[in-house]
């Protein structure tokens, strides 16, 4: 146990370093005023939920202005963000100061952004991983390299800790409630997952297998202990959404303006140059100029429900928690690629839960990674993150290669498949290096000034279309009787058993 505890101590302290390098580097928006980027908005909620009582918080005021980087997210990131500001305040009221600090940079100022994000990965997210892969009977290595596998994952590292946002927060969370499920303890589970919707509403993309896979639990006892079951899992939903909401619900009005806020159909059909099929599909037709607003939101939620409803009806006759874990997969992947106003950084959603699989499905887990963090390169370049981009790909691949057996297949049978999968997966790095040096060195077409970022895009939406067949296929080929967990037996001695 001592050895072990040693041994997680270490996986940590890497990952701490690694996000500490990173977090050395430039942040969005640094010195590009006059809105500068998402490091400017943290602190600008700062500012606001320290400065102004809570009814303000959401609403357009002469003291608030909605247009300089309205608070737009859920309350708990409202709250949070009034603590991070508390703490600001005490050691330089500069750094919050209503309306004057706008903008505001510094090295000591930056120090204590990038502070608070550390802390809220080590509190939130970094727990929740070692808990789910310390179980009894896991040697201590098998801890370590599961647990390494997923606090290095390139993806979060770069967006929480170089572009800047608080990402980890909300993932945590989802892991707790993914955790507190698999042990049976589905009231602390369904207390988890609400606390990530309401602190980022893009939580969203896993809402289909947590309510499908509760109720195919609750259906399964067709008696009064399903019922009482159900019961008692909304009554629990319904109670911590009191409890996170409860300084809005004494005006309705208030409520209901945080609803506005958090669902603005007035943007866009995407954010930037996204990976999904919208934006892959804008290189042929624009349906902006085809659709007005209304429809393409119409569009984009009879597309998203209908590709989520294969994997939820499986779950939800089928309940497993293997099934779950596949299904948080897919339709979180359903979402990030059909529905509406969707961000480049809302990959992480779905890559959290691929990289539980990185010891189950090592190649497939490997592919992922590098492509979700490669959809993000326009983003990355932007904000001056290219060398820590190439740097922390690189260290999870090597990780990744000396931990597990990338290409390893259980018999000779499978020689062929092994040829086509190393292949395809070196046809694809290949392509990610050649748009890689093309996005870096290049220079595009003048008419065409996003043709990298567009070809970047579309090239990722092919491999995620890709990975969302191949995780329905994993999901539909369980067994009823299967009862291993994925996150911590080895490929081959799964594909043996099947």
């Amino acid at each position: 146990m001592q050895h072990q505890v040693v041994q997680s101590l270490l996986v940590a302290l890497l990952a701490i370093l690694v996000r500490w390098c990173v977090s050395l580097c430039k942040y969005s928006g640094a010195g590009k005023g006059p809105m500068f980027g998402d490091y400017e908005a943290q602190r600008h909620w700062m500012e606001i939920t320290y400065n102004l009582p809570v009814q303000e918080w959401y609403n357009q005021t002469a003291r608030n202005d909605l247009q300089y980087w309205g608070l737009d997210y859920p309350p708990l990131t409202a709250y949070h963000s009034w603590i991070c500001g508390y703490i600001a305040n005490m050691i330089n009221p500069n750094w919050v100061a209503l309306k004057t600090s706008r903008g505001f940079e510094s090295p000591s100022h930056k120090l204590f952004m990038r502070y608070t994000v550390l802390a809220a990965d080590i509190l939130f997210f970094f727990p929740v991983v070692f808990l789910m892969f310390m179980k009894n009977g896991q040697t201590k290595y098998a801890v370590s390299k599961n647990c390494i596998l997923v606090l290095l994952y390139p993806g979060l590292i770069l967006i929480d800790h170089g572009h800047f946002q608080y990402n980890c927060i909300s993932l945590g969370f989802v892991l707790f409630a993914v955790l507190m499920i698999g042990k049976g303890r589905e009231l602390w589970g369904s207390v988890f997952f609400v606390l990530a919707l309401n602190y980022k509403q893009m939580e969203l993309y896993h809402a289909f297998p947590f309510f499908f896979y509760l109720l195919g639990l609750c259906l399964r006892k067709q008696d009064q202990n399903g019922l009482l079951r159900l019961i008692k899992i909304g009554v629990t939903v319904l109670a911590t959404f009191a409890v996170c909401w409860a300084p809005f619900l004494s005006n309705q009005d208030t409520a209901l303006q945080v609803l506005h806020r958090l669902f603005p159909f007035s943007r866009g059909l995407y954010e930037d140059k996204v990976a999904n099929v919208w934006c892959s599909l804008s290189v042929v037709f624009k349906l902006k100029t085809i659709l007005t607003r209304d429809h393409l939101v119409l569009l984009c939620l009879a597309s998203t429900v209908l590709m989520c409803l294969p994997s939820s009806l499986n779950l939800l006759f089928k309940p497993s928690f293997l099934r779950f874990k596949y299904s948080l997969i897919n339709c979180s992947l359903v979402f990030f690629l059909f529905s509406f106003q969707v961000h480049e950084k809302s990959i992480l959603i779905a890559a959290v839960i691929v990289n539980l699989f990185s010891v189950r499905l090592p190649f497939w887990n490997l592919w992922f990674t590098i492509i979700s963090t490669f959809s993000m390169l326009p983003l990355l370049l932007k904000d001056g993150l290219l060398i820590p981009y190439i740097a922390t790909t690189i260290l999870y691949i090597i990780i990744c290669r000396s931990t597990t057996p990338v290409f390893v297949l259980p018999s000779d049978d499978y020689k062929p498949q092994r040829r086509l999968q190393k292949l395809t997966f070196y046809l694809s790095m290949f392509g990610v290096i050649s748009l890689t040096a093309l996005s870096v060195f290049a220079v595009p077409p003048p008419k065409l000034p996003d043709f990298f970022p567009v070809l970047v895009s579309v090239f990722s939406c092919s491999h995620f279309l890709l990975f969302l067949v191949y995780f329905h296929i994993r999901q539909f080929q369980c067994k009823d009787a299967e009862t291993v967990d994925v996150s911590h037996t080895p490929y081959t001695q799964l594909k043996k058993k099947q």
